[in-house]
């Protein structure tokens, strides 16, 4: 397990602070807010740690606020219902005594039923695709901070980087990604660490037609809601492929789709998110030619 790994671990050992309450920490990086994937993961892992049966299939959520980094995350639970087949969470991410995020949660004891699902895409495989910090090396040359450091999820980007000016300009992005390491045998761990993965890049295949980028000033982009529905048992430490795209974007908003499939082709996970897009120069905002 690589050191990153190691400490996105730790940061989702929630510390217990009472019945149905727990706290989390940041990551010791500056950062003018808090990462939403983190926010999510962690109060996923609040909600299964008062469950007792079953593993989580779906979560729906809310971005309210943006989180402070240098305070850390109150995570309150509210038991609203254990069945015999289902049980459903609600959590509040709480910071400065106002909540900056909510997230409903249920969990299901797998039955047999009906099965189908939408073939994989082909595509090479993760081991034939060189990390990201050797495709950055190798195609800029100097780069900055945030890519030196260590990342606990690997990231393999099929085809050219979205920020490439070579890039499709189609409104999808497909990338192979696994946590940098081994992880313990524990499925809650394995969905909170898929959870925090999903975030890094979905607002991604929105921005992808786009002559805009994070880091130049064009435009105010944050997550509104993150929606995801776990299928089956998955391994957040084997490649898993990230399939993505965008149907639309209007109003000031845009909508991404994500599917996560297994290298043996099993469909693992769906989500969908919408994200806040203010474009700061009128002239970045039309589709790139």
């Amino acid at each position: 397990m690589s050191e990153a790994l190691e400490f996105l671990v730790t940061l989702l050992d929630l510390e217990t602070i009472e019945i149905n309450v727990y706290r989390g920490k940041h990551p010791e990086e500056e950062r003018q807010r808090t990462f939403g994937g983190q926010v999510a993961a962690q109060a996923l892992m609040a909600a299964g740690r008062t469950v007792e049966k079953g593993r989580v299939h779906s979560l729906h959520s809310y971005f309210l606020r943006p989180g402070d980094p240098r305070i850390p995350i109150l995570y309150e639970v509210d038991r609203i219902r254990d069945g015999k087949s289902f049980t459903t969470r609600r959590v509040v991410a709480i910071q400065h005594g106002r909540a900056i995020y909510n997230m409903q949660a249920s969990f299901h004891t797998d039955e047999v039923s009906l099965e189908h699902q939408f073939p994989m895409p082909v595509v090479p495989g993760p081991d034939t695709i060189a990390p990201l910090l050797e495709r950055v090396k190798s195609e800029w040359g100097d780069i900055d901070e945030w890519f030196k450091r260590q990342h606990p999820i690997d990231q393999r980007f099929i085809g050219e980087l979205p920020w490439s000016p070579d890039r499709s300009k189609e409104p999808r992005q497909q990338i192979w990604i696994k946590a940098d390491g081994t992880l313990p045998e524990d499925p809650l761990l394995h969905a909170c660490v898929v959870t925090y993965a999903s975030d890094m890049s979905l607002f991604d295949a929105i921005l992808a037609p786009h002559s805009v980028r994070w880091d130049d000033g064009s435009f105010m982009g944050a997550s509104l809601d993150h929606c995801m529905w776990f299928h089956r048992d998955l391994r957040a430490d084997e490649w898993l492929l990230y399939d993505t795209d965008s149907p639309i974007a209007h109003g000031g908003r845009g909508l991404a789709r994500g599917f996560l499939f297994n290298q043996t082709g099993e469909l693992c996970v769906s989500m969908v998110q919408e994200g806040l897009i203010r474009v700061t120069s009128p002239a970045k905002s039309q589709p790139a030619s």
